[in-house]
């Protein structure tokens, strides 16, 4: 059964996000991590060292796998910060600070 029909819960008008470019649609009260993740991407970070792809490990906002940049701003927590519309999402590579 399909949990939005158990609450009756109704989601907001979708909008649009870019992610590394390309436009996502994306729901009032999603997370970064979970707008990503409905779209199909689960990795959106690489490790400084290996280059490794990173995506959410905790979902609580603990660890620091699923940093992202969001409009400008690296090592974002895709977990814990909320989607708004027009969003700029952008892969990090490392540790952001070359993102400009």
């Amino acid at each position: 059964m399909n949990p939005l029909e158990l609450t009756g819960a109704r989601p907001g008008e979708a909008f649009t996000v870019a992610f590394d470019g390309r436009p996502l649609r994306a729901l009032p009260g999603q997370t970064v991590a979970a707008a990503l993740w409905t779209a199909g991407v689960t990795s959106w970070r690489s490790t400084r060292g290996a280059g490794r792809p990173r995506g959410v490990f905790c979902g609580i906002g603990v660890c620091f796998d699923c940093l992202v940049t969001v409009n400008g701003a690296p090592n974002q927590r895709a977990c814990l910060v909320p989607v708004r519309p027009g969003d700029v999402i952008r892969t990090q590579e490392g540790t952001g600070r070359d993102d400009g």
